[in-house]
């Protein structure tokens, strides 16, 4: 029943998102930007797009050190290719992080608890390189921010400058756990019920201790390093995508743009982001940079659909290699939170 609740939640606000991207757009304007498209220059994004996913593969094995040393390339790519399917294919609750870690799990000698666990790392090097990328697109010379109102600049700089400071504060918990916990625990007290203060506390000191193993620059600073290179990489992609859709913007614009979609797509939604990626890329491309609403979108859903596919089939048939189906994924949903605990999902 919550699964029906959380499918139908998804569905309500994808409709409600598409409703409002197309409530004012010619679709057959949106159709025409699509059938347009340089179809060379759209296949080429796919090739870096797989390519962004291969350098997490590769990334991944920094946050692997501690636990496998000799992680194979191969099985941490499997990982990700199926972990990005099955948030193609199931209601988005980032069971894909769930299915790379057991994916992962079933083809190296790494509880899937252990596996898990490296990926809440990974999901706090990318919140600070996207964040680090944003701030020097937002504060570079191609930002428009003459041409755009006050209140939206203003707001930027303030979501900012939140995001800085929240991803200031993991880093501190996990550089320095004991005096961390205990500053939380002080806070915790004086803001919170004794009871919620306690569970609180209770489910840092679980996110702190499953990361212990994790923690040291000699394989934190490279893997903070091929972050940069991951979001720089899916950036390219969109980059790309501008320029098959003769959208004429820089590349700071399609950082912008990827931080607007990673954003929007940790809302809940369909299998894929259906609708929430759309109107991530459609707030980015038209209300930031000023660019058409039939071409903005008409990019969203071109690039999504091509970008769909090829990861997708790779999941797919990495699944069936190793003898796995959706529901056994389904089936794990509750045992992968019970065991990533509270900070599995971004």
């Amino acid at each position: 029943m919550r699964r029906n609740w959380q499918l139908l939640l998804g569905l309500g606000i994808v409709a409600v998102l598409l409703w409002w991207l197309f409530r004012d757009l010619d679709p057959a304007r949106v159709w025409n930007e699509i059938r347009s498209a340089n179809v060379a220059l759209l296949l080429l994004t796919t090739v870096v797009t797989m390519g962004a996913f291969f350098t997490r593969a590769v990334r991944w094995r920094f946050f692997l050190a501690p636990v496998h040393p000799d992680s194979p390339l191969g099985s941490r790519f499997a990982g990700v290719c199926v972990g990005f399917m099955l948030n193609n294919l199931l209601p988005s609750g980032r069971v894909g992080e769930l299915g790379r870690a057991y994916a992962y799990s079933r083809l190296e000698p790494v509880s899937l608890s252990t596996a898990v666990a490296t990926l809440v790392v990974e999901r706090l090097l990318d919140g600070v390189a996207i964040l680090v990328l944003l701030v020097l697109a937002i504060t570079g010379p191609g930002f428009p921010a003459e041409t755009l109102p006050a209140e939206l600049v203003a707001s930027i700089r303030l979501v900012t400058v939140f995001l800085g400071i929240v991803l200031a504060a993991v880093v501190l918990l996990v550089a320095f756990p004991g005096p961390a916990v205990r500053i939380c625990g002080r806070v915790a007290g004086r803001l919170l019920p004794d009871r919620l203060g306690t569970g609180v506390v209770g489910v840092i000191s679980g996110v702190v201790d499953g990361l212990a193993s994790m923690r040291g620059w000699r394989h934190m600073l490279p893997a903070l390093l091929w972050s940069f290179v991951v979001w720089t990489v899916q950036s390219l992609s969109f980059w790309i995508g501008f320029l098959a859709f003769n959208i004429d913007l820089p590349f700071a614009a399609a950082v912008v743009t990827n931080a607007a979609i990673a954003v929007a797509v940790t809302l809940p939604a369909a299998p894929g982001y259906l609708g929430t990626f759309q109107i991530g890329a459609s707030l980015a491309l038209v209300e930031i940079y000023g660019a058409g609403d039939e071409q903005a979108l008409g990019f969203a859903l071109g690039w999504h659909l091509v970008n769909f596919i090829p990861i997708t089939l790779a999941g797919l048939w990495y699944t069936r290699r190793l003898g796995i189906s959706l529901s056994d994924f389904r089936d794990r949903r509750g045992e992968g939170k019970d065991a990533a605990g509270p900070g599995s999902s971004r």
